[in-house]
């Protein structure tokens, strides 16, 4: 009789649907040696945008660029070339293009596709001074699922009228009023990634948030202004703490001019 042998069940293995990220360990020197190599032949390569090219850029800023496309690309587990390509500089903040954002979300293995609802609200009329007469006013929501989740997760609906009350649609050269379905679309998109997977846009704006910002005019403010607004603008009345009411205080009469000395008589 052939004695039977028991094999060992080999350990489970736990495994992730959602793969942790990690970026360059700038303090590790061997690793620091392989990413330049990396960024020197992408820094070489005529396929990247300009600003990671040495023959546009010039070799250093060049490969400084390449080396943050490289511990960017490495956070979000996209490509580096991708990154490269969909990444930009407005208004000397880097900006994600809306596509790729969405694409990042799609392709992260943690939800489903986004998908957006749209919903007509009727006309937008009169916003402030300025009359819209019969400009539809569209709601944007995207929304998805996290893959094993019933839950539906959300943003925050997007409209035509909110559009106009930030002065995304009137401002010069708007794309709000060319393509407004579009625009809807990657600004919801952009409000979901914040709230639900900051992670993966990590912190950055889309190319069309920084489009829309306006900066506000800097002035300096010195304390001597400030000393003089609080006194001008302070409330001067009397207060009784006692009952919080405040106390009527009687009009303070000039005060009467007084008499001429009597002449002495010549």
């Amino acid at each position: 009789m052939t004695p039977q042998v028991t094999v060992p069940a080999a350990p489970a293995v736990a495994t992730s649907s959602s793969p942790a990220y990690a970026g360059i360990d700038f303090c590790n020197p061997m690793q620091l040696d392989s990413v330049q190599r990396a960024s020197k032949m992408f820094a070489s390569s005529e396929l990247v945008p300009q600003q990671y090219q040495i023959s546009k850029a010039g070799g250093e800023k060049a490969v400084a660029n390449c080396v943050i496309a490289l511990d960017v690309a490495s956070r979000i587990g996209a490509s580096p070339l991708m990154v490269m390509q969909n990444l930009y500089i407005v208004h000397g903040r880097p900006s994600w293009s809306a596509k790729f954002l969405i694409a990042t979300v799609n392709t992260c293995g943690r939800f489903e596709p986004l998908k957006f609802r749209f919903k007509e609200l009727g006309k937008v009329g009169m916003i402030g001074n300025q009359d819209f007469g019969a400009l539809k006013d569209i709601e944007c929501v995207a929304y998805t699922r996290a893959k094993g989740s019933e839950e539906v997760l959300e943003s925050s609906p997007i409209t035509i009228s909110l559009a106009i009350r930030e002065g995304w649609y009137t401002k010069a050269g708007s794309k709000w009023q060319t393509m407004p379905k579009q625009m809807l679309m990657y600004r919801a998109a952009s409000w979901w990634t914040s709230v639900y997977a900051p992670e993966l846009s990590m912190g950055m704006r889309t190319v069309e948030e920084n489009e829309d910002i306006e900066d506000a005019i800097f002035e300096e403010v010195s304390a001597s202004s400030v000393a003089e607004e609080v006194e001008t603008t302070t409330a001067t009345e009397e207060i009784d703490f006692e009952t919080g009411e405040i106390k009527d205080i009687a009009p303070t009469e000039p005060a009467a001019a007084a008499a001429p000395a009597p002449q002495a008589p010549f």
